[in-house]
Parts: structure tokens; C-alpha cells; sequence
């Protein structure tokens, strides 16, 4: 799911594009996209962009005469930059937005389509959308920590918990908690005062990190490499490989859809994690260190 660095360079690119301009029509060609029917599609059309924000992942496009466009990618929505009144996509395609420039495709490509496109009119209706989540750049220690410790959660639930935290998901949680050296499933109700300054320090600086480097690698055109898994992430998406600050092979858990990659040595003591299915698996042939792993390994490789 593209997070608050994606979806910040999403941003520079439609604030330079298609703020000021008139969004001439948007097409559907999946009939679940867009889910509301007032207003309507013609109602937007001729419509100047006057602004776009993040709402935590939403886009929010705010045109003329109170109307808001509001566009969840969840986890498999992307946009493409195109020619002007380009066809949408074959099978991944959803939606197109007209612009006197270009148009701006929104693709899917997963089989559950779960990406969406409200229009709304007014801005009370629009403060529906806000989950209210913390935006860490905007908050200081004080804030971070009160918001972190609602309720007692794994520190990786907290993250990823749109009505605590805005913009944080599955991959960027992976690298704040190893560049904090703590682990993805240990309670928020136990974390010391150092670990929650840690915490939120490593937020802050891994979000910065990631805005900068995509924004350079888009270099003020179009961001056509949005993804959740790059070669530069140090945990997510790593398994097996080498953690880049002890060389330990990264590990995971599985839950759901989603994944946590982990390093055992520099996040959880060298103790291995397990998600429920697997432990109930295995029961005792579960190996408990990353030690035993490697011993396990070994004598299989013999």
C-alpha cells in the first residue's frame, strides 16, 4: 500500500500538473470504483483543481464549488501519467482523469478491487474521511508518546493504526522498528521511556529519509516506480537476507495479508518469532534463537 513517502511524491507531481487546472472528466471503467452517486461524475467535470493534500493515505483533490475528490489506492492502486484522453488500462484499469496536459490513470492490479474514488461536496462531508491519525511530523515527543500509548498494542499495530498514526503501513513500519531496534510485537503498554524516544526518532528520521530519496529518484517528473518493496530497505521484503547493520538473516512473521520482517539480532535479542499458525504447527520443532536456526540448517545442508 503506498505510505506517506509514495504518496507525498504522488503529491509534488499533481501540485505541479493539475493544480490550477480544470479536471475536464473522469471515466470509470470499473463499476465499483467510484462509491458514491451524489454528486455526480458530471458534476466535477470543467471543475478547477484548486488544491491537493494527504488525508493519512487518501488523496484529496479540492476543486471548485465545495466538491472533493477523495482517492484510496489501498494496497494494489497506482496512478499513471499519460497523454491526453489516454485509454485506461486492459484488465488493471479503473478509472482516468482528464486533464488539459494529461491523464492521470488509476490502475489496480490485484483481483480484489479495493482502491476507491468518492466525490463529496462540502467540507463537513470530507472530515468523515479523516481517521484522525498523528502526523509525526507535526507532533513532538510529548504527543508521540501519548498517542502511542492508547490502549496496550504490539508497537507494529500501533504504527500501522490509521486512527493513531497517519500514514504509516506494513513497510515502513518494518524499517522505523529496526532502525529502533525494537521488536514488531512487543506491547506498547511495556515500552521504557528510552524505547518510546527511540521510537519516535526513528519515525521522523525514516519517513524523511524515504520522502527525500523518492523525490530524488523522481527527480520532478512522474513517480512510475511506487512500490512497497525496494533494494534499499534494510528489513521489509528481506527475508533471508543479510541485515545490513549485523549481517543476520532477516526473519518474518505472517499474519494476514501482511508480513513483518524483523532482524533477530538487532530487534529481538536473537529470540525467532512465530505467528500463531506456524507455532501450532511446529509446537516444539519450532526453532526458539536464531542460533538454532543456523544449526538446523546446517545439519539439513549435510
Amino acid at each position: 500500500m503506498p505510505e506517506l513517502p509514495d504518496i507525498t511524491v504522488y503529491l509534488d507531481f499533481m501540485q505541479s500538473h493539475i493544480v490550477g487546472e480544470p479536471l475536464e472528466r473522469i471515466r470509470c471503467a470499473s463499476p465499483f470504483v467510484l462509491r458514491t452517486a451524489d454528486p455526480p461524475l458530471k458534476a466535477v467535470e470543467g471543475k478547477r483543481v484548486l488544491g491537493a493534500r494527504r488525508m493519512g493515505k487518501r488523496l484529496v483533490w479540492e476543486l471548485e464549488d465545495e466538491l472533493f475528490v477523495v482517492i484510496h489506492l489501498m494496497i494494489a492502486g497506482r496512478f499513471r501519467w499519460r497523454e491526453p484522453g489516454a485509454a485506461i488500462t486492459g484488465k488493471i484499469g479503473l478509472a482516468a482523469f482528464d486533464f488539459p496536459a494529461g491523464t492521470l490513470l488509476l490502475t489496480e492490479a490485484s483481483p480484489k478491487k479495493r482502491a476507491s474514488i468518492h466525490l463529496i461536496r462540502g467540507a463537513d462531508v470530507l472530515r468523515e474521511f479523516d481517521r484522525d491519525g498523528l502526523e509525526v511530523f507535526d507532533a513532538d515527543l510529548d504527543q508521540f508518546r501519548k498517542r502511542l500509548l492508547i490502549g496496550n498494542h504490539t508497537i507494529k499495530r500501533a504504527l500501522t493504526d490509521p486512527d493513531l498514526f497517519s500514514g504509516i503501513g506494513n513497510a515502513y513500519s518494518d524499517e522505523i522498528l529496526h532502525r529502533a531496534r525494537l521488536s514488531p510485537v512487543k506491547m506498547t503498554g511495556k515500552l521504557e521511556e528510552d524505547e518510546v524516544q527511540r521510537l519516535f526518532e526513528a519515525t521522523r528520521e525514516v519517513m524523511r529519509e524515504w520522502i527525500d530519496r523518492l523525490r530524488r529518484e523522481a527527480n520532478g517528473g512522474f513517480p512510475d516506480k511506487v512500490t512497497a518493496f525496494r533494494k534499499d530497505m534494510a528489513v521489509h521484503g528481506k527475508y533471508k537476507e543479510p541485515c545490513p547493520v549485523c549481517g543476520t538473516p532477516v526473519q518474518r512473521i505472517v499474519h494476514a495479508e501482511n508480513e513483518s520482517n524483523y532482524c533477530p539480532t538487532c530487534q529481538t535479542g536473537g529470540k525467532l518469532l512465530a505467528d500463531r499458525a506456524l507455532s501450532r504447527l511446529l509446537k516444539a520443532d519450532w526453532p526458539r534463537t536464531i542460533d538454532e536456526l543456523e544449526q538446523r540448517r546446517t545439519k539439513s545442508a549435510r
